[in-house]
């Protein structure tokens, strides 16, 4: 059951395996869930709407790949930005769909950026666009040649706290 430590949630062992089930099969259903789990649907139901309710489940959407849709090439813009301007500049990366995430940081930066783009031309239009709003004084952009390790949260699940 998801216990809350310091206002932070737990997880025991059923918790960490029904995690690892959906991560493995989002498709999987309650009543196979429960099967695999050894225990009654109504406590898969249950474990799994605490974790939804605590936020430790934040999703069960399909897992995009934007290569597979002819998005191969993945970069990352580092972008300096003029005091004040930060939201200027976030309200502007929202509406450029290549713009997969950013986020604030300390360092030479202040945000750092997953882009994709169809190929290097384009991500070269994606970089001119970004640099279309006034606030950012900087930017320094980086193509990924592969990937070593992918987004992973499995690992932190089944550890031990």
């Amino acid at each position: 059951m998801v216990r809350m430590i310091s206002g932070r949630p737990v997880l025991d062992s059923l918790d960490r395996r029904l995690i690892r089930l959906l991560a493995d099969n989002p498709r999987i259903g309650m009543m196979e869930l429960a099967r695999q789990l050894g225990v009654a649907r109504g406590t898969v139901q249950s474990r799994l709407d605490k974790l939804v309710e605590s936020g430790v489940v934040k999703g069960f959407g399909p897992d995009i790949d934007p290569a597979a849709m002819g998005y191969e090439v993945l970069a990352f813009a580092m972008i300096e930005i003029a005091q004040g301007r930060l939201n200027d500049v976030v309200d502007h990366l929202r509406q450029i769909p290549e713009v997969l995430d950013a986020y604030a940081t300390t360092g030479p930066s202040d945000l750092h950026c997953r882009l994709v783009a169809r190929s290097n031309d384009h991500l070269h239009q994606i970089v001119t666009r970004i640099l279309e709003v006034q606030g950012i004084t900087r930017t320094t952009t980086v193509i990924a040649l592969s990937q070593q390790i992918g987004y992973r949260v499995i690992p932190l699940v089944e550890a031990e706290p």
